[in-house]
């Protein structure tokens, strides 16, 4: 019987086109997200009044926060859409959601040209990307779940953040060769601009692989019992009150995790500890394509061991090493590479199998919702704060806290990782 397991299990092919052509869209979803934090630190000034690249800087951010908090609004709507009409459909909106708003943030006028107009046209774009975003992780991490053989969901999984890191490795190179051939001047006059544009393109490479895919059977199964479910929201609250708290208690250090070493030290290391910008982008290039490498392998690890084990020693770890590493944030190429390669290393524990374990805490036909939902509402209370919370205390004299914050959700997450029970090769329901 073994041996005949074994063989089955050699046998195995991964689709990769069909989950490359899922996750494609979620790259593009990422990229444009991305860039907006990455070159932040070039386009602040161009939306808003001059005089004060501080304030301009926090206005950029509180921008990026407000976007955030139509995520959730953007969850449900699109979640809903995709329990009721199907995960593809879903899928192919909230790309070409994202692709407009990166386009129109590329070629939107200045505070110089038209003043106050230029935040509110860029709040605006970002208003569209938020909605995107908010159904793209809901609907992409369900069809990846559904796609998977049970014993392999792990595994399927990990390319969600392959497809992420894919996509923030190619925004932070894409800064590093900017910030290495584009003068400072350039760059805020005009060079900003090109990632943004690249966005568009990117979207319509992504439209087109998504169009090839083909709508998985547990949504074919569970449609009628979606479109019978009265009002969705409150359904996933009633009778699913654990998945939500346990959905949330890991989503608020996941989102704490991302947005701390993707989005908010890199603007922090430059502007707030006077690292060099060529060396912060080089570092996070570097610690990024480590991040891609470790996806698959530590997918299989949980298939092979669990998801509990693997994301408990994700929370102590982060819990015990980011303040230390906080200290280590200042010029030198060196102390970069430590703090983004132990940071990002440690946190694919958790993304390898993000997909895998949000989609076992939900049946089918609440399935993209209840994702959307409550993943979103954290992610925008936690995550779309964090680079205005650390720009704010470091602005204050007071950056450490940030990282005795995120030290905190750690504990928390711990906590509610220990109640959970262990999923790896169950059925979704």
């Amino acid at each position: 019987m073994a041996g005949s397991t074994t063989e089955g299990v050699a046998r195995h092919r991964l689709p990769v086109r069909k989950l490359f052509a899922a996750s494609a869209g979620n790259a593009l979803e990422w990229f444009d997200w991305t860039i907006y934090a990455t070159f932040s630190i070039y386009f602040a000034g161009a939306f808003f009044p001059p005089g004060n690249e501080t304030l301009a800087l926090i206005n950029t951010f509180a921008t990026y926060a407000l976007a955030f908090f139509f995520r959730p609004l953007g969850g449900v709507l699109l979640g809903r859409f995709a329990d009721v009409h199907g995960r593809k459909p879903a899928m192919l909106l909230t790309i070409s959601l994202m692709a407009g708003g990166s386009v129109a943030i590329g070629v939107l006028p200045t505070f110089a040209q038209v003043g106050w107009l230029a935040p509110i046209l860029l709040l605006l774009a970002r208003i569209a990307q938020g909605l995107s975003l908010g159904g793209e992780v809901s609907n992409a991490s369900a069809y990846l779940g559904e796609v998977a053989p049970k014993e392999r969901r792990g595994r399927y999984s990990s390319f969600f953040y392959i497809s992420t890191g894919s996509a923030v490795l190619i925004a932070t190179v894409l800064g590093f060769v900017l910030a290495r051939t584009m003068d400072k001047a350039h760059l805020t006059s005009f060079g900003w601009r090109i990632p943004f544009l690249l966005g568009g393109v990117l979207g319509l490479v992504g439209l087109w692989l998504r169009r090839s895919l083909e709508e998985t059977e547990l949504y074919h199964e569970k449609k009628e019992a979606a479109r019978r479910v009265q009002r969705p929201l409150l359904t996933t609250v009633t009778q699913h009150p654990r998945a939500v708290g346990q959905l949330i208690g890991l989503s608020m250090l996941n989102t704490l995790c991302y947005y701390t070493f993707f989005s908010a030290l890199p603007s922090f290391s430059v502007k707030g500890r006077g690292a060099n910008d060529v060396d912060t982008f080089l570092a996070l290039s570097i610690a990024t394509a480590l991040f891609v490498l470790l996806q698959y392998p530590m997918g299989a690890l949980s298939d092979r061991y669990g998801r509990r084990p693997q994301l408990l020693v994700w929370a102590a770890a982060t819990a015990v090493v980011i303040v230390p590493l906080s200290y280590l944030v200042r010029p030198g190429l060196g102390n970069l590479l430590i703090v983004f390669c132990v940071g990002l290393a440690l946190y694919t524990a958790m993304t390898s199998l993000a997909p895998a374990i949000m989609s076992e805490l939900f049946p089918t036909e609440l399935r993209g919702l209840g994702i959307g939902a409550w993943y979103n509402l954290t992610v925008a209370v936690f995550g779309g704060t964090a680079p205005l919370v650390l720009s704010a205390l470091s602005a204050a004299g007071a950056a450490t806290a940030f990282f005795w914050y995120v030290a905190g959700g750690a504990a928390i997450a711990f906590v509610v990782i220990l109640r959970m029970p262990e999923t790896k090769g169950g059925e979704l329901r």
